[in-house]
C-alpha cells in the first residue's frame, strides 16, 4: 500500500490562500488506512478549513482516488458542488491527487504528502519493503528485499559489518541479510547465495522516468 501522512494545516492554509470555497477528496484505500484521508479525516479537515473562514461546498472519499474512471463517475454527483469550488483539495497519494485532476481537468492540491510503498507490520505500523526497482529478486533472496530493507541496498551480502544481528547503519535495524541467509537455509535453498546478483538496471526502476503500464486482457 501506499504510506502518507498529512501536511501541516498551516502549509495546506498557505496553499489555499488565495481561494475561498473548497471541495475535499479522501481516498477509502491507503489513505484510510493510514488515517489521513478517509471519513473521520476529511471531516475533521473540512472543519478546520471552516473555522479558518473558508467555505467548504462539499465533500467525498472515493473508493480509490486512483482511479480515473470511477473518479469521474463519482463526481458527476456532486457536480455543482465541485464547479462553484475555487480549489480540490485531495487527501489521497500523489497517485490520487493527479487522478483527481486529471478527471476534473483542474489542478489538485495535495493534503498529505506520499512517502513510501510499504507493508502493515501491525496497527498504525507502515514498513518500506519495495522500492519498485523494475527487476524483482525475492526469488534470490527468501522473498525479502535488500534493495528496499538493506541499509547498504545490497544485491549480494552480507557485507560482515554486523554485529548481533543488526544492521551497520542502523543499530535498531535487524541485518536483512541475516534474516535472507536464515530464510533460505530454512528452505533449504542456501546455496542460491552462490549465484552473484549483477547490477540492476536502474533505468527500470520507478523513479527513473514515467512509466505506464498497459495490460491485455
Amino acid at each position: 500500500m501506499i504510506i502518507t501522512e498529512q501536511k501541516d494545516f498551516s502549509d495546506i492554509l498557505k496553499m489555499l490562500e488565495r481561494q475561498k470555497r473548497v471541495f475535499i477528496v479522501g481516498c477509502a484505500q491507503c489513505a484510510t488506512l493510514c488515517k489521513t484521508g478517509g471519513e473521520p479525516e476529511v471531516l475533521h479537515m473540512k472543519q478546520r478549513l471552516e473555522d479558518a473562514g473558508l467555505e467548504v461546498t462539499g465533500w467525498v472519499v472515493l473508493d480509490p482516488a486512483c482511479h480515473v474512471l470511477g473518479d469521474k463517475r463519482a463526481f458527476r454527483k456532486q457536480r455543482e458542488e465541485i464547479e462553484i469550488a475555487d480549489s480540490i483539495l485531495v487527501l489521497a497519494c500523489g497517485n490520487g491527487v493527479q487522478a483527481v485532476g486529471e478527471a476534473l481537468n483542474r489542478a489538485a492540491i495535495p493534503g498529505i504528502d506520499t512517502l513510501f510503498l510499504g507493508d502493515i507490520v501491525r496497527a498504525n505500523e507502515f514498513q518500506q519493503r519495495c522500492t519498485m526497482c523494475g527487476e524483482c529478486i525475492l526469488d534470490k533472496t527468501g522473498g525479502v528485499c535488500p534493495v528496499a530493507r538493506c541499509g547498504k541496498h545490497l544485491l549480494n551480502g552480507p557485507c560482515g559489518g554486523s554485529q548481533d544481528g543488526k544492521c551497520e547503519t542502523n543499530p535498531d535495524e535487524p541485518c536483512i541479510w541475516e534474516i535472507i541467509v536464515e530464510r533460505l537455509k530454512a528452505d533449504g535453498n542456501l546455496e542460491a547465495l552462490e549465484e552473484v546478483t549483477p547490477p540492476k538496471d536502474w533505468s527500470k526502476a520507478t523513479d527513473s522516468g514515467p512509466k505506464r503500464l498497459v495490460i491485455d486482457r
